[in-house]
């Protein structure tokens, strides 16, 4: 059996960066938000592994 693809709310997404919904729709705005479904009624979900993914891509070497 395949494990099925976790898919975020936008309020689980912010409550996890510790960010408000307002920030996460300015980098949306800007193009630096992870990437985002929109469902036919306007929400918004992220797959957790995109969002590790872009985490991923944030990360500066040290």
């Amino acid at each position: 059996m395949t494990k099925p693809i976790e898919r975020l709310t936008l309020a689980e997404v912010c409550a996890e960066l510790r960010i408000s919904r307002s920030t996460f729709y300015e980098w949306r705005a800007k193009g630096r938000a992870p990437r985002c479904i929109k469902l036919p009624n306007g929400d918004l979900r992220i797959r957790r592994s995109e969002l590790e993914r872009w985490l991923d891509s944030c990360e500066e070497a040290a």
